[in-house]
């Protein structure tokens, strides 16, 4: 952009970023909890399906995060009987809410990766 195009940041009001804005933004931007939220809107998953679905991603961190966002009520744990016992995880209610934001943001992360 050149000088003529920019444009001058706003002095008129006070900007406050809101705090519900900012938790939301801090708890999908955790290292690879959107990459599971993302694996979890295309339906529910084992455990070894969502590692397998996100390269890098280890065992530890991988339960880590789905604690957490278990936690935060985003997704659900089901323990399905077996030897054995079979976990599998899907998205509540409120994580299916965040479904067309993450498809979304994906569409645009291809659209800005495709144009350098």
């Amino acid at each position: 952009m050149d000088a003529e195009t920019q444009i001058a940041p706003r002095q008129d009001t006070q900007v406050r970023v809101c705090p519900n804005f900012h938790a939301a933004i801090e708890l999908i931007g955790k290292r690879w909890a959107g990459a599971i939220l993302w694996t979890l809107t295309l339906g529910p998953h084992y455990f070894s399906d969502i590692a397998r679905a996100i390269p890098g991603l280890s065992d530890r961190l991988l339960s880590q995060r789905l604690q957490e966002l278990e936690n935060e009520g985003l997704i659900e744990r089901t323990v399905h009987p077996g030897s054995p016992p079979r976990v599998s995880y899907a998205l509540t209610r409120k994580g299916s809410e965040l479904g067309p934001a993450i498809r979304e943001l994906d569409r645009w992360a291809k659209r800005w990766q495709s144009s350098g």
